[in-house]
């Protein structure tokens, strides 16, 4: 009897021992977000096509006239960020594009 007493003992500890560490429940709800419309577009000149093409489904027109005047080294730091961190799909050939038009929202 004394090897019952042993195998039940076990189980007892592992089952305590399970309840201890289990993770605790989650219950996920769905929520939707409605965010404001912006009318304001990029404005026209060379790069604004590509400017609304590839930065227009992430960022408004606003946020990006709004932002503080930055250097063409800055700006170009920006854009690899958003393609190498952010993985935003653009074109190698559409980067040196949105850099002039960026940088000309800045000029010095």
């Amino acid at each position: 009897m004394r090897s019952g007493s042993g195998l039940a003992a076990l189980l007892g500890a592992v089952v305590v021992a399970t309840s201890l560490f289990a993770a605790p429940r989650l219950t996920l709800k769905s929520t939707s977000v409605e965010l404001p419309y912006d009318e304001l577009a990029y404005p026209e000149g060379p790069g604004a096509e590509v400017m609304n093409a590839n930065c227009a489904s992430c960022h408004s027109a606003s946020m990006v006239l709004l932002q503080p005047k930055l250097s063409r080294e800055q700006w170009t730091g920006i854009v690899r960020k958003m393609r190498d961190v952010y993985r935003a799909p653009v074109a190698d050939e559409d980067v040196p594009a949105i850099i002039d038009y960026l940088a000309s929202l800045s000029p010095n």
